[in-house]
C-alpha cells in the first residue's frame, strides 16, 4: 500500500514536509520511506520505485499516472486504485459477474483509455470493477491490471488500504510528530526517522504480544 501524508509545517518557515510510505501488507510494517518537501507531487516518488514482478500496489487517485500504469503492467507489477472522474475510456467487453451479488460488484469490465495521449502512455487493456457499498450508499470504481483475482477480491484489496491511514494516524497521535523541535533539514529528518523506528518497534511488540494490546497501550507502557 502506497501513500503519503503531510506531516506538518516547519516552524518559522513557509513550508512543509511529506512522508511517502510503502506499507507491506504482511504485518503492516513500512518497507520503503522517502521524506520530501511538501511541494513534491504524490506520484513523483512512486515513479522512482523498482518493484519485483508479482507485487500488488494499492494507492489512491493521487497516484494515477497512465505512463506508470503502462510501465507497471509491462514489468508484471499489479496495481489497484480508484478511477479518476475525468478518465476517458471505452469498454472492450463485460466480464461475468459473481454468481452471488452479496459482494456488491455490479460491473466487471475490460477497458482501454482513449483520452488524448493516454493510449500512447498505456495501451494495455485494464480492468474496471464497479462496486456498490450499501453501508455508505456509494458507488466505487476500482481500476486494476489484475485479471486473475475475483472482482470482490479487487474491491477488498482496495478497502484494506485503510490500514495505511490508520498507520499515519497512530504515527501522529502517539509520537507527537505534528510539530518539529528543529528547523534544519537534518533536525526534521532525525525526528521523522526516530518516530518511524519507534513505530516499527511498537508494531513488532504488538505482533509478538499475546495480550492483544493496542499501539496506544504499548506507547503508554513505554513512556
Amino acid at each position: 500500500m502506497f501513500a503519503d501524508v503531510r506531516l506538518g509545517e516547519i516552524p518559522h518557515h513557509q513550508g512543509a514536509i511529506k512522508l511517502h510510505l510503502l506499507l507491506d501488507h504482511d504485518g503492516y510494517l513500512p518497507s520503503f520511506c522517502v521524506v520530501t518537501t511538501g511541494k513534491v507531487a504524490d506520484v513523483t516518488v512512486a515513479q522512482r520505485l523498482k518493484l519485483p514482478p508479482g507485487t500488488i500496489i494499492v494507492d489512491d487517485r493521487g497516484y494515477n499516472d497512465y505512463e506508470l500504469f503502462g510501465r507497471w503492467t509491462e514489468e508484471g507489477v499489479y496495481f489497484v486504485t480508484r478511477l479518476k472522474d475525468n478518465a476517458v475510456y471505452r469498454v472492450v467487453r463485460n466480464l461475468p459477474l459473481p454468481q452471488t451479488r452479496r459482494g456488491g460488484v455490479i460491473k466487471d469490465q475490460v477497458i482501454r483509455f482513449t483520452g488524448p495521449g493516454a493510449k500512447a502512455k498505456c495501451a494495455h487493456e485494464l480492468r474496471l470493477v464497479t462496486f456498490y457499498d450499501a453501508e455508505q450508499e456509494r458507488r466505487f470504481e476500482f481500476l486494476t491490471n489484475n485479471f486473475r483475482l475475483a472482482a470482490n477480491t479487487i474491491a477488498a484489496i482496495y478497502k484494506d488500504r485503510w490500514a495505511i491511514e490508520l498507520f499515519f494516524k497512530a504515527l501522529k497521535q502517539n509520537l507527537k510528530i505534528k510539530t518539529f523541535v528543529g528547523t534544519t533539514s537534518n533536525a526534521v529528518k532525525i525526528q521523522v526517522w526516530t518516530a518511524l523506528i519507534t513505530m516499527l518497534m511498537l508494531r513488532f511488540m504488538q505482533l509478538r504480544s499475546q495480550w492483544g494490546w493496542s499501539l496506544s497501550n504499548l506507547w503508554r507502557c513505554c513512556e
